[in-house]
């Protein structure tokens, strides 16, 4: 008797993901706890492992799938089973193709092939995303038809406003360009409702008039990235601070430990090192390490120093937290961060894993630039972000010496933060880098 595999519980907040890979056919004998699936979430990209063993009788989803959690992916014959033609096995391993009569499917958009599983579509699924900040606007206004004129409309769009939840003062209820600003008031004070995603997307022009375009549907991280920035900047007055720290000491210590770390499994990097330096800048600076709830006027300061880390991977950029890092010594910090982004690198981050930061660091160092205005992660209210190093003439002791200067851009939330106590906070992070042999490596 067959058993039936169900896609388990993937993590909090987490109901269903994308199929990108099927690990095994038909026939094939599965043990428990091995990777059968890979599925792309809206957080990471993980392997599924099968909690049963048996042989494989049938493969119920296909790549480029929507798959929930529940549904059913394998049926599995744990007494063992005879195994299926070698052109059924083969047929279940190779990605779907799409009718001939129907539309073709290209190599590098698997998805258009699925148009008709029950599963949505994954162009359904992309318009749904993008129209997200306007479905509000679309659910109101069938709802309510609101008198105003065109120019307060205008005006209402252009501040992400849904103009069907202001309450007009003027003449029979008409809506006047005051209402328009007093509404979008509460909004940042997080007294009314606001958009989810921040102004309502503008239908596009056909962009096909002026010659030919590809549409290719957004991955599954690519989406919960648009979504989670714009609702950011959208919902967060962001503020960023400049400042450059002198890390020619710095370069020495790493120069002088780094093989060490290496020995150790870790990489002494300027990221792993700033790690440190941020959770002891936290124990200062606590406000740093708060989320604002608007609705109940009130700061959340956690007590627990979990920083995040951005990892530029193929998939886009993903975030990994750190967990404790103000218990750790750089050498355990390096050793792990080595792990979390080699792990973020290789779709093996499970949603947990990128969950609970108090604060993020992004280094684009490794790439280029003097400077950036780095987007605060949601909820969180401070991001740190850090350039390339380069030498610069630095008047040091009655003369000009080359020094190596590290950019460091702070981005922060001025509903909790402000701008003086971010100077502070920077200078001291960069006070900070610029004498690291205060810091321990070890113990």
């Amino acid at each position: 008797m067959a058993t039936e595999f169900k896609l388990p519980e993937l993590g909090e907040n987490v109901t269903s993901g994308e199929l990108v890979k099927i690990l095994v056919a038909v026939g094939d004998t599965i043990r428990k706890d091995q990777a059968v699936v890979e599925l792309e979430t809206e957080k990471a990209a993980i392997e599924v492992p099968s909690s049963v063993a048996g042989t494989v009788q049938k493969i119920h989803v296909k790549v480029g799938q929507k798959v929930k959690v529940g549904q059913v992916l394998l049926s599995v014959d744990e007494a063992g089973g005879e195994k299926p033609a070698t052109k059924e096995k083969a047929a279940a391993a190779l990605p779907p193709k799409a009718p001939a009569k129907e539309k073709k499917a290209k190599p590098a958009k698997p998805k258009v092939a699925e148009a008709k599983e029950p599963e949505p579509e994954p162009e359904e699924e992309a318009a749904a995303a993008a129209a997200a900040s306007a479905a509000p606007v679309a659910a109101a206004a069938a709802r309510r038809i609101v008198p105003a004129a065109p120019s307060v409309r205008r005006l209402a769009r252009e501040v992400g406003v849904d103009i069907s939840a202001v309450d007009g003062t003027g003449p029979r209820g008409r809506i006047t360009p005051e209402d328009v600003k007093a509404h979008a008031k509460e909004i940042i004070l997080g007294r009314a409702a606001a958009p989810a995603a921040g102004v309502a997307a503008e239908p596009l022009p056909d962009f096909g008039r002026w010659g030919p375009i590809e549409r290719q549907p957004m991955r599954s991280i690519r989406r919960a990235t648009a979504r989670h920035l714009a609702h950011a900047w959208a919902t967060i007055p962001h503020v960023t601070q400049h400042d450059q720290a002198d890390i020619t000491r710095l370069e020495e210590l790493r120069a002088q430990h780094g093989k060490r770390v290496e020995e150790a499994g870790g990489k002494l990097t300027v990221t792993a090192i700033a790690l440190q330096v941020v959770a002891a800048a936290l124990k200062t600076f606590p406000q740093f390490a708060a989320s604002v709830d608007m609705a109940r006027e009130e700061l959340i300061v956690k007590q627990y120093c979990h920083i995040g880390v951005a990892v530029d991977t193929d998939r886009g950029l993903l975030v990994p937290v750190l967990r404790d890092a103000d218990k750790k010594n750089i050498l355990e910090i390096s050793v792990e961060l080595s792990q979390l982004a080699e792990k973020a690198r290789h779709r093996k981050l499970t949603p947990e894993e990128m969950q609970g930061g108090v604060f993020t660091i992004t280094n684009l160092g490794g790439i280029g630039g003097t400077s950036f205005t780095p987007i605060v992660n949601s909820p969180e209210v401070a991001i740190l972000g850090m350039s390339r190093g380069a030498r610069a003439p630095i008047f040091l002791d009655g003369m000009f010496q080359p020094r190596l200067m590290l950019p460091l851009s702070l981005s922060y939330d001025h509903r909790v933060i402000d701008g003086a106590d971010a100077a502070r906070f920077l200078r001291w992070v960069a006070t900070t880098l610029e004498q690291p042999f205060l810091l321990p490596l070890e113990g």
